[in-house]
């Protein structure tokens, strides 16, 4: 017997994605056309409106981890008794449970282009998301969404999505200037349209930083190590390897590592091999909690790279960072077009060390200046300042945005 196998590369796959939903599109208002006309005749010639039908708004989320990202919002919107359908891509997402919400409603839309497939035929006058690539690969607009929405999910700059990552969203929500500024400068370099990028915070710091005053201070312990990477080529982990577990290990203080979730998608066999290396013990632990707020209060320092994690971990739980930056590869991100350093290459050696190989046989000791050094907390406030917005106000701010943007598109309607 002869088996043969075929392989469809990543773009070519996103090519006859596209095809096919196009298909589907055709087919689909082509019989809609036809089901209206029959209607109408079935009715006697009495025609009947169907344009408000609409959702007000329409929250994507394609992974279970950014519900904390939502959620402030989602509660705000609540309160004053404004519609949100919660579409997620994670059949266990938190959002899905009962949440006590009068006027929300959350659905499973399947994972990968299973859910793109559904919000491609969407029916809403807005869309708000954080996920990048609207209009460039599986996801295309919706000719029956009047509105989309990017929301910052991170205080670190947006130019670290892959190229042209939010190009095609009408408006981007932002944490600072500096994230207008890059994103102004792509659309010139790109000759596109000018999105409305109101600067209103982030409404997962703020909840954050209340979380932080609530659980107080952490008492008495061992001091704690959390190693948390971004995953792909530039880091840390495929930089350094597993030499950079076993320096930590060396260190014989308790560590906490956390892989960034994508690891266990894309790197799933270095993944693998590394929980085989180093399984739980009492020094070493595994952490993959939806809620990343526990890991960072328990830990002393962070170990990381180019993840926006960093500025969770400087900013609210005002700690010291080391990071492995200085060989990031910018080439497949939107940074790529800008001839300027990225906020984050400036802010990083502000607000802690940074770690090249070389440092890594005297990893102790770097962790334990860092930790005892006072000179970077007034550079963690000033970066601070720069890029966390309207803090503790911005649930507020962004839900006001969403509900005036529904009211100005209904008024032109």
């Amino acid at each position: 017997m002869i088996y043969v196998r075929l392989y469809i590369d990543p773009g070519t796959g996103s090519m006859l994605f596209a095809i096919l939903i196009g298909l589907l599109g055709v087919a689909r208002f082509a019989f809609k056309g036809l089901w209206v006309k029959l209607r109408f005749l079935l009715s006697g010639g009495k025609q009947k409106n169907t344009d408000n039908k609409a959702l007000p708004l329409v929250i994507f989320a394609d992974d279970k981890r950014y519900w904390p990202v939502f959620e402030p919002v989602i509660r705000e919107l609540d309160s004053r008794g404004f519609d949100v359908v919660y579409m997620t891509a994670s059949e266990d997402d938190p959002g899905l449970s009962e949440n006590g919400l009068s006027h929300f409603k959350s659905e499973f839309i399947g994972a990968g282009n299973k859910a793109f497939a559904k919000l491609n035929f969407l029916h809403a006058t807005i869309l708000l998301s954080t996920t990048p690539g609207l209009d460039v690969y599986q996801w295309k607009r919706s000719k029956d969404v009047r509105y989309y929405v990017n929301m910052a999910h991170s205080p670190a700059e947006i130019t670290t999505y892959r190229m042209f990552g939010l190009d095609y969203y009408d408006a981007v929500i932002t944490s600072g200037q500096y994230q207008v500024d890059d994103i102004r400068k792509l659309e010139k370099m790109r000759d596109l349209p000018a999105k409305e990028m109101p600067i209103l915070g982030l409404p997962y710091m703020d909840e954050k930083k209340k979380a932080l005053e609530a659980a107080g201070p952490l008492g008495d312990h061992e001091r704690t190590v959390l190693l948390a990477p971004s995953w792909g080529p530039s880091s840390l982990l495929n930089r350094f390897g597993s030499s950079i577990i076993d320096e930590l290990i060396a260190t014989g203080y308790h560590i906490i590592f956390r892989p960034h979730p994508q690891s266990f998608t894309s790197e799933k066999e270095m993944i693998d091999d590394l929980m085989k290396k180093y399984p739980d013990s009492n020094k070493f632990e595994w952490n993959r909690d939806t809620d990343n707020f526990d890991a960072l209060y328990r830990s002393d320092i962070m170990l990381s790279d180019f993840s926006g994690v960093i500025f969770d971990y400087a900013l609210v739980f005002d700690k010291p960072v080391i990071c492995a930056i200085s060989e990031f590869d910018n080439s497949p991100y939107d940074a790529w077009w800008l001839d300027t350093p990225t906020w984050s290459s400036k802010a990083i050696p502000r607000i802690g060390k940074v770690l090249n190989k070389e440092d890594l046989p005297n990893l102790k000791k770097m962790i334990d200046d860092c930790i005892d050094d006072s000179s970077f907390a007034e550079n963690r406030r000033i970066a601070r300042n720069e890029t966390w917005c309207n803090q503790g106000k911005s649930a507020g701010l962004v839900a006001d945005y969403l509900i005036s943007k529904y009211e100005e598109i209904n008024s032109i309607s």
